[in-house]
């Protein structure tokens, strides 16, 4: 797995989702990870495409502003983000994964 970024060998992997991207990458070097490269169970891919592509229905794009209960819409989204790292944890042991919970109503208030 070492040529999945720009590190010599990928040692910490950070799951976070964002738009448009594959939600791991290396906390190291910041590289965005293709999970098809990666030994992930098809069903965990599933799981991990389904939990980023809710990313930011908490927020109103064209304000870039929350949504009336949004805060609610990204709790529970980190909830499963949550949930999902400790499945990436199970799959890939000798790594070191972290969890990024979105901080969208974190950085509002």
């Amino acid at each position: 797995m070492d040529s999945l970024c720009n590190c010599k060998e990928l040692v910490q992997i950070k799951v976070e989702a964002d738009f448009g991207s594959d939600p791991l990458w290396c906390k190291v070097c910041g590289f965005n990870l293709d999970m098809d490269k990666m030994e992930i169970s098809p069903s965990l891919k599933i799981q991990l495409r389904s939990w980023i592509n809710d990313y930011g229905v908490w927020v109103k794009c064209d304000s870039d502003s929350l949504i009336v209960g949004g805060e609610n819409l990204e709790k529970q989204h980190n909830e499963v983000g949550l949930k999902l790292t400790e499945k990436v944890k199970n799959e890939l042991k000798n790594i070191n994964i972290v969890f990024q919970p979105s901080t969208m109503y974190l950085d509002s208030n």
